[in-house]
């Protein structure tokens, strides 16, 4: 029971870590990605 906490609690650390920072960047990236995208067809749209 006490390891299943731990361990728990060490994967929610890991995720604020190296590791799951790259990850959040790297979704962060292409979310902007597709915004911008969606941002440049309106423009053109309009125009």
């Amino acid at each position: 029971m006490n390891k299943v906490k731990s361990h728990g609690s060490k994967h929610k650390g890991s995720g604020s870590g190296g590791g799951g920072i790259s990850r959040m960047l790297r979704q962060h990236k292409a979310r902007l990605y597709i915004i911008q995208r969606c941002i440049v067809m309106l423009l053109c749209c309009h125009d």
